[in-house]
């Protein structure tokens, strides 16, 4: 008997599902490109300005206060920023997703669309990016915040990199790296594939959930590194890809938290505060 057109895509729902995620990290990196070429002012002398990450060189003084425009284009540069890094890693998860509801469709049963289970994991990475938004909102009002978005103060910064390290060695550290780790067991301890729209939007928020809780350390030292430090961007996202996917991803991350610890400590100690 020969296959519906459907059964046939699902049967290369892997490729498909893949492709997707491939096309929406490359077009998320590209965005963030273009915002740090943007706010890359080759030496300018930025004093007493702040750059808005918009893509279009938008510049107002630091002594202005927030405007909503502003506020709109910070919280889209954080959520297409959390994509870029966080969708590599999750791509397991969302494959194994498209797996099981194509075997559920063999067994008579409805297919979700695995873009609502994504859809759901991205939502909680978009709650990160409204609370990253509102942390660099209070710091930058603080005059803790450089042009390039980093924290100014080298005090701030050991604190915020000795808490992320120490964080990489806690139970709920663990827990939730766990749970990103093995997809299959993910949904097994969860119920399994749902096959209404809402349960696959709830499940992929769970998941989302634990990434996050998983992640966020690392997320924060974004402000140590530069919030448009591209190469910062691309070894943090690195980080968390190795954390996830390979064997021994929970050693990697007890190294990279005693590389945080002691990078505190140098600051500390060897730089002004």
């Amino acid at each position: 008997m020969k296959d519906s057109p459907l059964e046939t895509v699902l049967r290369r729902d892997r490729w498909i599902v893949g492709g997707a995620i491939g096309v929406m990290v490359a077009l998320a990196w590209s965005y963030v490109l273009w915002l740090a070429n943007d706010m890359d002012m080759g030496g300018m002398d930025m004093t007493g300005f702040r750059m808005i990450p918009a893509g279009i060189g938008i510049m107002l003084p630091t002594s202005e206060p927030w405007r909503t425009f502003e506020f709109a284009y910070v919280l889209l540069m954080w959520a297409v920023m959390m994509i870029g890094m966080m969708a590599p890693s999750a791509a397991p998860m969302i494959l194994m997703y498209a797996r099981v509801g194509r075997q559920g469709k063999a067994q008579g049963k409805p297919f979700a669309a695995t873009g609502w289970f994504a859809a759901g994991y991205l939502l909680a990475w978009c709650g990160l990016s409204l609370a990253a938004t509102f942390l660099q909102w209070a710091v930058e009002r603080a005059t803790l915040l450089d042009s390039r978005m980093a924290l100014a103060s080298n005090l701030l910064g050991a604190i915020v990199l000795v808490a992320a390290g120490v964080y990489q060695w806690t139970p709920l550290k663990d827990v939730c790296l766990a749970q990103c780790q093995s997809p299959f067991l993910f949904l097994m301890r969860h119920g399994g594939f749902r096959s209404d729209l809402r349960g696959c939007l709830l499940l992929g928020l769970r998941h989302g959930g634990y990434c996050v809780g998983c992640c966020w350390g690392l997320m924060a030292l974004l402000f140590v590194g530069g919030v448009m430090n591209v190469l910062w961007i691309a070894i943090l996202a690195l980080l968390v890809l190795l954390e996830k996917v390979t064997p021994v991803g929970r050693w990697i991350a007890r190294a990279a938290g005693i590389a945080c610890v002691a990078a505190g400590a140098w600051l500390l100690v060897f730089l002004p505060q």
